[in-house]
């Protein structure tokens, strides 16, 4: 049974990425946890309230919470509902980051869905600053939906990668099972300006290769320039369903993170955008 996390802030786009996820695992058994941090909201407050009212709010911000989580549930069982899917909700006194990560290891989770952006996020970006941090930190793969996205099965996967990362055997075998199951073109995409690879990039390949024996494996290349546009132009040409990197440090992805780049793809990006990990779990 797959274990799934939904972080949620009640906006329209978090209850967006509860409704892909039911999609997404429709054949199969899941059991969903929704989750709303409230720590920062006590906090944020504390400026004002008094050191002894601070419990207090505690206990309502978690009821308030509780509220809205069941009533989000609710809302998306359907009649009749799933007998293949679960839910479970959770109030958590917690930052985002440390709320998921914390989750994540005591329930073994396998992966997190959330939304581009919650509901105080800038409109003139598709990812907002705490989907960032998600994608940064938080040790599981992560699945980020577009909140114009309408649900389809991800029959091309673009997977830009320079093969230069020790790939965890996990994340990989979830983007398997996914693939897999909608009998996917994987599109592994090495943007590079030379011909032969190093004996580590080969060994990583090989690993690839094997590890993901499901779905259809497709290796490409293309040339050295503006990578955001690459990756535009690739998603367009294999009307890919998703797109997928690899987050690790001194890594593609994490230089494009740095350099803000990731906001010139987030613009442009109208496809789920999974993140997968090589932090140890």
């Amino acid at each position: 049974m797959k274990t799934v996390l939904i972080p949620t802030d009640f906006s329209k786009n978090s209850l967006h990425a509860l409704q892909y996820a039911q999609q997404l695992f429709k054949c199969e058994r899941a059991c969903f946890f929704l989750m709303h941090t409230y720590g920062e909201e006590v906090y944020g407050a504390y400026k004002t309230v008094a050191k002894e009212d601070v419990e207090r709010l505690k206990e309502e911000k978690e009821a308030q919470a509780q509220k809205k989580l069941d009533e989000m549930v609710n809302s998306v069982i359907g009649e009749p509902p799933n007998p293949l899917h679960n839910f479970e909700t959770v109030a958590s006194f917690d930052t985002l980051v440390d709320g998921i990560n914390d989750f994540v290891d005591e329930m073994n989770i396998d992966l997190v869905i959330m939304g581009t952006k919650g509901e105080t996020s800038n409109h003139n970006t598709t990812f907002g600053s705490y989907t960032i941090e998600v994608f940064k930190y938080v040790k599981c793969p992560v699945i980020a939906i577009p909140e114009d996205f309408e649900y389809r099965q991800p029959k091309a996967i673009l997977f830009p990668t320079d093969y230069l990362l020790p790939y965890k055997r996990r994340e990989l075998k979830l983007l398997g099972d996914l693939a897999g199951k909608f009998k996917s073109k994987v599109h592994c995409l090495y943007i590079t300006d030379f011909d032969e690879l190093s004996p580590r990039q080969e060994d990583n390949k090989l690993f690839l290769e094997g590890t993901l024996s499901k779905p259809y494996l497709y290796f490409e290349t293309a040339p050295v320039k503006n990578k955001v546009d690459i990756i535009l132009e690739e998603i367009a040409k294999k009307e890919a369903g998703m797109l997928v990197m690899m987050n690790s440090r001194h890594s593609f992805f994490e230089d494009m993170l740095y350099r803000s780049t990731v906001d010139l793809l987030g613009l442009k990006i109208k496809i789920p955008f999974m993140v997968m990990q090589n932090i140890k779990r």
